[in-house]
């Protein structure tokens, strides 16, 4: 390890050579490198943690330019996804950390391969149901879990560590969310930079050691409006099925259905158990389609409003509808079982 890459970072008292050290020992997880990931994934690259594992089921598209700041318009012409094209500029910040991607869709299924020997797990996310499954995971394992959310120029985060704090379900219930979401009202990229280094400061903190300067609030902001609340961490609730019950409800769910709505993109995924051959797939959907293949995924234009996208983990994104019969419709129609 180059010392003098992080010479004003030692300079820094609470963290100096031997914090510096416990980062460089340290594996963390993020789930998600879209907007918040991508900020989360910059810091803590530069700051040395010795491995990153990044996760997304995504790819970069134009509209990811505005705030998600590892990605330019090379990778959206290559249609890269999001934790390849990570990865690649990872790797040039620095070369001491150990990048690993995964094009994976994080489910009941992987989530407890994804969290294996990791340090601390780190919310990317767009969504409630991947939030309630990485607490409830994160909770079993006795792993922290850094929980951060941005939608217009609000945004909330808190760092929970299992057996000394709440949970996230001792705050949100599954259900009372707002619906809310970047696609829908909008986002910008300001409130969204604030949020992700607020969650990677509290992180550092805990992986250097300081957990004696930790916040223990539920902090909630709207940087446009000048609003600023923490809420201290208080009790849990001695009902929740996570942090008291032991429950971890979202781990025990059943396989959801093959069909989800991706909430605000206008796009249905459907996940079968079985993997693509892209060659395959690409050969069969180019006699009718505009398509494009890359290592990493098909994508075929079926008219001006309707794609597909296919992953070869046997996820098809079905872009121009979030009518799931439609979306089933015109997926058995053109790619089959």
């Amino acid at each position: 390890m180059n010392m003098e890459r992080y010479s004003r970072q030692l300079l820094f008292s609470p963290i100096q050579a031997a914090g510096q050290k416990k980062l460089a020992d340290s594996t963390a997880l993020i789930v998600g490198v879209g907007a918040l990931g991508t900020v989360i994934s910059n810091h803590l690259v530069r700051a040395g943690v010795g491995k990153v594992r990044i996760v997304d089921r995504d790819y970069v598209e134009l509209s990811n330019l505005q705030r998600q700041m590892l990605f330019d318009e090379a990778d959206v012409n290559e249609a890269l996804p999001k934790a390849i094209a990570a990865k690649r500029k990872l790797e040039k910040i620095n070369s001491d950390v150990v990048i690993e991607a995964f094009i994976e869709n994080v489910s009941n299924e992987n989530v407890d391969r994804l969290t294996d020997d990791v340090d601390v797990v780190l919310d990317g996310t767009d969504n409630f149901s991947t939030r309630f499954l990485l607490n409830d995971i994160c909770f079993k394992k006795n792993i922290p879990f850094s929980y951060g959310g941005v939608v217009s120029s609000r945004g909330m985060t808190a760092l929970f560590i299992p057996n000394e704090t709440p949970c996230l379900r001792c705050f949100t219930k599954e259900g009372s969310e707002s619906g809310q979401t970047c696609d829908t009202v909008g986002v910008i990229a300001p409130a969204v930079d604030m949020i992700s280094s607020m969650e990677v400061i509290e992180v550092l903190k805990y992986l250097t050691g300081n957990k004696q300067h930790l916040r223990h609030t539920l902090k909630t902001v709207d940087f446009w409006y000048n609003q600023h609340y923490d809420m201290k961490f208080s009790q849990a609730d001695p009902q929740c099925p996570t942090c008291q019950k032991k429950e971890y409800p979202a781990i025990q769910k059943k396989a959801q259905n093959s069909e989800t709505v991706l909430c605000g993109r206008n796009t249905v995924q459907i996940h079968r158990n079985q993997s693509w051959d892209l060659a395959k797939i690409d050969s069969q959907l180019a006699k009718i389609m505009k398509t494009k293949r890359t290592p990493f995924l098909v994508k075929a234009q079926m008219d001006n409003e309707k794609t597909f996208v296919i992953f070869p983990d046997g996820r098809v994104l079905v872009q121009g509808t979030e009518d799931i019969t439609k979306a089933r419709t015109l997926y058995d129609r053109y790619i089959g079982s």
